[in-house]
């Protein structure tokens, strides 16, 4: 039973070929707005979750927000980094980019009390969340990336988010809209990522291919 129109099938194939990781610096000014923001959080919170547990949580940082976002990282990176693996500038980059997108998304994952369900799958959930909300910004123009790092996936910052001990930091998606062409992508060949195991009931799976 067809339940899209005709046509539908190339369209969701094109927008997953499109989807690029656009870093903050490739960004525009042109300012993302509240209710396209909601929009994409509609799209993530439509993603499969096992036991309907929806572990997601997005906290969003938009306007002066991110200042304070990005001082705070910035702090935690100081701090937590010995110096000896401290990269100059590092701690001043993160504070680049964050003030560089127009909305940040920090990525939470709720985890089960019970623990009934295995938190893998609650990660996988998530990703699966903000891969919705990716393809959605891709379809709106828009560019997205997300991120991670000593500092975003903290203790310190999930407790600035207001998260419990066993919830976890999955990252930052930066959110906006690019500076210039969209970019092409690339993608190794398929093959040898595949193991096919078709039976024999209907001969080889290169006859049916």
């Amino acid at each position: 039973m067809r339940i899209l129109p005709d046509g539908a099938a190339e369209v969701v194939s094109a927008v997953i070929r499109l989807r690029r990781s656009i870093k903050p610096a490739d960004f525009s000014d042109r300012p993302v707005d509240q209710a396209t923001v909601r929009q994409l959080l509609e799209a993530a919170h439509l993603a499969p979750t096992h036991g309907m547990t929806e572990p997601w949580r997005f906290t969003v940082f938009m306007g002066s927000a991110r200042l304070e976002l990005a001082e705070f990282l910035a702090r935690v990176l100081q701090q937590i980094t010995p110096q000896a693996e401290t990269l100059v500038g590092k701690a001043e980059k993160l504070k680049r980019a964050i003030q560089a997108a127009p909305c940040c998304l920090a990525i939470g994952m709720h985890r089960q009390r019970s623990g009934k369900i295995p938190e893998v799958e609650e990660i996988s959930a998530v990703a699966c969340a903000v891969q919705n909300l990716h393809l959605l910004a891709t379809a709106l123009g828009m560019a997205g990336y997300w991120s991670s790092g000593l500092a975003i996936c903290s203790t310190a910052f999930r407790d600035y988010l207001g998260l419990q001990d066993e919830d976890r930091v999955l990252g930052l998606f930066y959110l906006g809209y690019p500076a210039a062409e969209w970019p092409s992508g690339t993608r190794s060949s398929l093959d040898g990522r595949i193991v096919w195991r078709c039976g024999a009931e209907s001969g080889s799976c290169s006859e049916r291919l």
